[in-house]
């Protein structure tokens, strides 16, 4: 169980994040805009990552010892990853249930969604530092929650959720062609005096990307955009510019 220190030294480790998106328009295999970015108040105990190589055998009566496998190609990698959930220092607090809520949410299909005409849930990128196996673009396939402990009114303070993401395969550029998984993306908190344009020249030396930070996050107009929210800035890999 992911039971990591709040305190202390935990205040250095890196934190997973699960990034919850809108699910791309059209063709795209790129998330949309970010709805939401879950931060592990625990990390990962342990993770359990699978991925599976699809063969094809075909009976041959003919062949004494059995006719030769042929290779299919691999099938996207699959995660289950435990999220440990506690706000019993405030007992009063629905700050779990809130959660255990947005990842209920990751089963539901968006509104967007169903206004482009294409219903799905939304889309997820689970991130743990450098840790690039476990970094890939995937759907919620399931969320089992345990409520273990509750405060006085009966509003639960503490829960274990299990959650389980299937990878949605991506030919975006610069991915590593072998694993079909993004490229390392970046978590930006908008402050005041950001712009599109300055973290594009920040982020990648030209102010033209700025066209990119937008796509990848829905924004239509790119002169608005409001202190405090979350960008994701895609990889450089990403970058079209």
């Amino acid at each position: 169980m992911a039971k990591g220190s709040k305190s202390g030294a935990g205040k250095s480790l890196v934190r997973a994040t699960l990034s919850i998106h809108e699910p791309p328009v059209g063709t795209s295999t790129t998330p949309g805009g970010l709805r939401k970015s879950f931060e592990f108040e625990f990390n990962p105990a342990q993770l359990q990552v699978a991925r599976r190589a699809l063969w094809k055998v075909t009976p041959t009566a003919a062949v004494r010892d059995g006719s030769k496998p042929e290779f299919m190609g691999p099938e996207p990698r699959e995660m289950s990853v435990e999220i440990f959930l506690d706000s019993s220092d405030q007992p009063d607090s629905n700050t779990v249930m809130q959660k255990v809520e947005s990842l209920f949410d990751c089963c539901e299909v968006t509104t967007g969604s169903i206004a482009a005409n294409q219903p799905s849930p939304p889309w997820v990128v689970f991130q743990w530092g450098s840790f690039s196996t476990v970094h890939f673009t995937a759907y919620v396939s399931s969320v089992d929650v345990s409520y273990t402990l509750f405060g006085t009114t009966g509003v639960p303070i503490r829960a274990t959720c299990q959650v389980r993401l299937h990878e949605i395969p991506s030919k975006t550029k610069g991915q590593n062609p072998t694993s079909g998984a993004l490229t390392a993306q970046r978590v930006h908190r908008v402050v005041a005096g950001d712009s599109l344009q300055s973290l594009a020249w920040r982020e990648y030396g030209d102010t033209a990307a700025w066209r990119d930070i937008a796509e990848a996050n829905g924004i239509d107009d790119p002169t608005r955009l409001p202190t405090g929210i979350e960008l994701i800035l895609p990889s450089a890999g990403e970058v079209r510019s």
